[in-house]
């Protein structure tokens, strides 16, 4: 009988071990992969981006105050998931804005951040804050504008500036063609659902360096809604 039970310990013992292997070993080849370490990186280690919150800025110049999160850095393999848990610290309301400055980053996280913004009733606008908490002048690039595209309205800081270029397929095995395609319909579905011109995803398809959208090229565009003079 206590032969019997040794034995069933043993398997009961052999068969956690070959479980608690299989699922180690899963792990290290999810981890092994490039994307998904660098998700675990930025979840957990070493964020891309970061945050500041202001409670009273005059984002538009009329005097009002609002609460705005301002957002800098590059966007990462998590940065989705990142301004959400932000947004949720940060108690914002319908109105109160998100100020970017980022050169881009990574397209799949930059179209779900877009979402999250116009999800919440957020504007959104380029711009830095200096030590007295008053908004100046940033610049805003690549997948950062698809975050930009998110707001309602999208104030357009006088100074500040918006960069597009061609998107490029990076997934490795694909036909870049195809991939191209793909992408460039995708965001172009995304611009036409967050109200602004097919023509900024034609500005983007001319180009692979970045070009520079002028305040009043970004307004016919509709990309800016709301143009913002400084003093």
């Amino acid at each position: 009988m206590a032969a019997g039970k040794r034995r069933r310990s043993i398997w009961s013992v052999a068969i956690f071990v070959i479980l608690v292997s299989t699922i180690a070993i899963r792990a290290y080849r999810d981890l092994s992969r490039p994307e998904a370490w660098d998700y675990w990186k930025e979840s957990w280690l070493s964020p891309s981006m970061t945050s500041s919150l202001i409670a009273k800025a005059d984002l538009d110049g009329t005097g009002r105050a609002r609460t705005v999160l301002a957002v800098s850095g590059t966007i990462g393999a998590a940065s989705a998931s990142w301004l959400r848990e932000r947004l949720e610290e940060a108690h914002l309301r319908d109105g109160d804005a998100i100020l970017l400055s980022s050169p881009g980053g990574n397209l799949d996280q930059a179209l779900i951040m877009g979402e999250i913004i116009r999800s919440r009733s957020l504007a959104t606008a380029v711009g830095v804050t200096d030590a007295s908490g008053r908004v100046t002048r940033s610049f805003c690039a690549s997948a950062c504008v698809l975050v930009y595209a998110g707001g309602k309205p999208r104030y357009g800081i006088e100074g500040s500036a918006l960069g597009v270029h061609r998107f490029v397929a990076t997934m490795p095995g694909r036909d870049p063609v195809a991939e191209a395609q793909r992408t460039t319909g995708m965001v172009l579905s995304y611009m036409t659902r967050m109200g602004i011109s097919s023509s900024v995803v034609e500005a983007m398809s001319e180009t692979r360096d970045v070009r520079w959208l002028g305040s009043r090229e970004a307004s016919t565009m509709n990309l800016i809604t709301d143009p913002v003079g400084r003093p």
